[in-house]
């Protein structure tokens, strides 16, 4: 079991927004995963791994593509109070789920 979370490369946030806005994925994603599947991540350590994302584009047709396999996501809108303007999407969470359920989903991304 693991989570990915795909946070984006090309809009420059800070390492500070960055770390904040992977948290919130990540949290989003979880609370929309079935007990299961929390229950089972929460018990094998809680796997994430953090990857590389290059466009608001690519977040939306990955979290598509997991929905479709019907994989958890949470994608991130920040709300811009900071660095962004209101509404940017910064990250998207997919999982918890089977490694190789999400690496279906995000197994050709770069390690961030």
């Amino acid at each position: 079991m693991k989570q990915a979370i795909v946070a984006r490369t090309d809009i420059g946030m800070g390492q500070g927004k960055l770390a904040a806005q992977v948290a919130h994925a990540s949290l989003s994603a979880y609370e929309n995963a079935d007990r299961q599947l929390r229950d089972q991540w929460k018990e094998g350590g809680q796997k994430k791994v953090v990857l590389k994302g290059e466009s608001e584009r690519q977040l939306h047709e990955l979290s598509e593509i997991a929905e479709r396999k019907g994989i958890p996501t949470g994608l991130i809108r920040d709300a811009g109070h900071t660095q962004l303007e209101p509404g940017t999407v910064t990250a998207l969470a997919v999982g918890p789920a089977a490694d190789d359920r999400v690496d279906s989903v995000t197994g050709e991304l770069s390690l961030f």
